[in-house]
């Protein structure tokens, strides 16, 4: 691929409401710290508590309350919400971080029950000035029950088919839950789409890409080739995936380490993409 390519460092990272998983005490600060350190280009982001009165008055929360725009300040210009869950002292979703600008979206509730609000967040960022590129991303949260899964991911593929040129370039990333792999045989099988962990090459990556994987206080994060991002603290369930169209896949990381399972219950998902060159007409 020529040199001139453009590439973009994307990632999925469920968050879970910026708290820890049994007292519920605030972790924000160390979630931001983690995104600076994945320095993507565009984020996928899962369990957003966007509003939270009740963590609002607490020690070392976001005066604010908005999770999204602490999240964003300072690195990402450009942000997208999807509210999924609404309750009395707040509210959570999907969103989507980016440092190209995004032209359009739309929050679409894909709950297959009472129990389990979930959303697909559909956003379009555009490349280069002007007309410049267009990308279609879409951000998902799929239920813990498997048949919920089927639908969410029949759902999915149906709006794909519907919203999206069949041209157009795309990326779909968020959390599955779907440690059976059933979701995932049905959007390759309806959106010919390619899987980072099944697309990325397998020789280790360069220097390079190490280096900005390197945790911000100590152990060092190291590249795997299977995305096995759940729990974080011991990583054995597949359950976050990037897939991609018209993008070629050139290293794929899961960070490790103590200092990213403080961050959340799930490990973040890394990719580099390049986007490749229009199809000529007619073709195959």
């Amino acid at each position: 691929m020529p040199d001139t390519a453009v590439k973009l460092r994307v990632a999925t990272y469920n968050i879970h409401k910026g708290v820890t998983g049994i007292r519920g005490r605030p972790r924000i600060h160390d979630v931001r710290l983690a995104l600076d350190a994945i320095d993507a280009d565009i984020v996928f982001l899962q369990e957003v508590q966007d509003r939270n009165e009740r963590l609002a008055r607490q020690p070392g929360y976001p005066s604010s309350g908005t999770q999204l725009d602490f999240l964003a300040t300072g690195a990402y210009e450009h942000r997208a919400y999807g509210m999924n869950a609404a309750y009395p002292h707040g509210h959570h979703g999907n969103a989507i971080l980016s440092r190209h600008r995004i032209v359009a979206h739309t929050n679409h509730d894909i709950s297959d029950h009472l129990l389990e609000k979930r959303g697909l967040l559909h956003a379009v960022i555009r490349l280069g000035r002007g007309r410049g590129k267009d990308v279609h991303l879409i951000c998902v949260h799929f239920g813990l029950i498997k048949r919920s899964r089927l639908r969410q991911a029949t759902f999915l593929a149906d709006f794909v088919h519907r919203e999206v040129p069949a041209r157009a370039p795309l990326i779909i990333a968020g959390d599955f839950n779907d440690w059976q792999q059933r979701v995932d045989r049905v959007l390759r099988e309806r959106l010919g789409v390619d899987e980072v962990t099944a697309g990325s090459p397998t020789e280790p990556p360069d220097r390079r890409l190490l280096d900005w994987l390197l945790p911000w206080r100590s152990g060092r994060a190291t590249p795997v080739e299977v995305a096995r991002t759940f729990p974080s603290f011991a990583p054995w369930l597949t359950l976050d995936r990037i897939y991609v169209r018209g993008f070629q896949v050139l290293e794929m990381h899961v960070p490790k380490g103590i200092a990213w399972a403080r961050c959340s219950d799930h490990a973040p998902l890394i990719a580099e993409l390049a986007l490749r060159p229009p199809r000529p007409a007619g073709a195959r």
